[in-house]
């Protein structure tokens, strides 16, 4: 069981999953520990085949405010690549299922990063988002080099590494780094109302559709175009397509079993 005093995880109706950061004294700094506690979380809902959408969110006020400084300074460059830490973050981005991340106030650095692990985020007006680890001589270390270019374009993720700057929910929203823009202290409402519509999709579909669209980060068009083929065939072969197509025809809410 996670630590109620850093993470607060709860089953919601639906198949929904809420995980939520509770560490205010340490302005939910991802500390490996907590890092830790929702790679297992994700985990439990990876292996659980009752749990078909997962929210991540931290308080009214705050997402999360970034790494462990105390960690950090204990860092040094002799630190092997595979730590605990890093074995987290791998499990979090391979979570199949969607995951979607619900912003408030600030979400800096680590916290970044973490929200960038989410499929879709919705972020509240005056949120503010950021990778200000150039200010510590250092560079974003989970995905701020990596995953951001690929999500806003290598232009405005050089302006926000290089300067540090924390960019606003709306901007965010308009440059595609956030999906949702919601009223200030609505996000997790709003996340939750997504996350509860899907849950009512198709499990399988919704797992292929996510790991093709990922696809567009490392294949080619040529190659993607084929990988997508391959799933959409695989599906066709599933109870659920044919539920699906039932469903459709007899105009009632399909009944999903995820095989």
């Amino acid at each position: 069981m996670p630590d109620p005093r850093t993470l607060i995880v709860e089953r919601r109706a639906g198949g929904v999953v809420l995980i939520r950061l509770n560490h205010p004294e340490r302005r939910n700094a991802l500390a490996t520990p907590l890092l830790r506690a929702i790679a297992d979380e994700i985990n439990a809902a990876e292996g659980d085949k009752d749990v078909r959408v997962v929210v991540i969110t931290g308080s009214d006020t705050l997402f999360a405010a970034g790494a462990d400084i105390d960690e950090l300074l204990a860092s040094g460059a002799g630190d092997p690549i595979e730590t605990p830490r890093y074995i987290a973050w791998a499990a979090i981005r391979s979570f199949s299922k969607p995951l979607v991340a619900a912003v408030e106030g600030w979400c800096l650095g680590a916290g970044a990063e973490l929200m960038m692990c989410a499929d879709i985020v919705v972020a509240a007006k005056g949120a503010k988002i950021g990778q200000p680890e150039t200010n510590l001589g250092i560079i974003p270390g989970a995905g701020g080099t990596a995953t951001l270019p690929r999500r806003i374009g290598q232009a405005r993720a050089m302006h926000m590494v290089l300067t540090g700057e924390p960019i606003g929910a709306e901007e965010a929203h308009a440059i595609g780094l956030v999906a949702c823009l919601a009223e200030q202290g609505q996000a997790l409402d709003d996340a939750l109302a997504l996350a509860a519509k899907l849950a009512m999709r198709a499990p399988l579909a919704l797992r292929a559709a996510k790991a093709s669209i990922r696809d567009a980060e490392h294949l080619d068009e040529a190659a993607h175009l084929r990988s997508e083929r391959v799933r959409f065939l695989k599906l066709l072969g599933t109870a659920d397509k044919a539920e699906g197509i039932a469903a459709f025809r007899e105009k009632r809410r399909p009944d999903w079993q995820g095989r």
